[in-house]
């Protein structure tokens, strides 16, 4: 990942709905960062049209292309994460976590929607022999959209965390992907496979979600979502605590008295 700068300086806002607005248009607002999104939804359009063209009529099904698509545009949306967490990182005094993590989820969001819209139409100008091609479009299209969110938000709890953004962008790959192979080594561990971001996407991407499914990508949210940004804002908080450190008891009652 490149280093493309602060957008815009990160002042304070005078509202929530202000302040996530100023830091959803700094997601994207350098060439560099629009430039990687415009790779980020062409990687979705080509999986879905190159499939739905190209791959074997039994394989044109809804589910199949929103895995192909949703899949590879959730490895770069957590860069978007990452960098809105450098920005928060690197500007001066106390920041705003809450508004980046709801502008990073609004982006993710429309990057999942953008996925879906392109699967409707790869799917509906082309032939397919499957049965039920379409089937289940409900929970896929929902699907489509966590699977977005949650990797967006391990890209800013991982950037939050890690002082280097191409550090931080490759262990959103390689973090999440290495413990679902680790616990699928071992037997015994096994089952905690669908505690990790690649087991719920399989599941929400497929449509096949059962009750224990979604509890299982509820846990996954937690950990990977929650978690991380809970840890990341604690450090984003000590860092803005040593960088101003509260006034001596003398000297914050001189300052009152003036």
């Amino acid at each position: 990942m490149t280093n493309s700068g602060i957008p815009n300086a990160l002042g304070a806002s005078t509202s929530l709905g202000k302040a996530t607005l100023n830091a959803l248009r700094r997601s994207v607002g350098t060439r560099a960062r629009r430039l990687l999104l415009a790779v980020t939804l062409l990687l979705g359009l080509v999986a879905a049209a190159g499939l739905g063209m190209a791959g074997p009529p039994d394989d044109r099904t809804f589910a199949n292309l929103s895995d192909a698509a949703q899949s590879l545009m959730s490895i770069i949306v957590p860069a978007f994460g990452i960098l809105l967490a450098r920005d928060l990182k690197r500007a001066p005094g106390t920041t705003r976590l809450t508004s980046t993590l709801l502008a990073a989820t609004l982006l993710a969001a429309v990057v999942g929607l953008f996925g879906l819209l392109v699967c409707v139409v790869a799917l509906t100008m082309t032939t397919s022999s499957a049965q039920e091609p379409w089937r289940p479009v409900g929970t896929i299209a929902v699907g489509s959209v966590l699977v977005q969110v949650v990797a967006q938000l391990v890209g800013t709890g991982l950037g939050l965390l890690m002082r280097r953004p191409a550090i931080a962008f490759i262990a959103t790959i390689i973090l999440p992907l290495g413990l679902w192979f680790l616990l699928g080594a071992i037997d015994v561990l096994t089952p905690a496979q669908a505690l990790t971001p690649y087991s719920s996407v399989r599941h929400l991407l497929s449509g096949q979600m059962s009750a224990l499914n979604w509890v299982q990508w509820f846990a996954v949210l937690l950990i990977w979502g929650v978690g991380l940004n809970a840890l990341g804002g604690a450090r984003l908080r000590q860092r803005n605590h040593d960088s101003h450190p509260a006034p001596a008891l003398g000297e914050q009652s001189r300052s009152l008295s003036q």
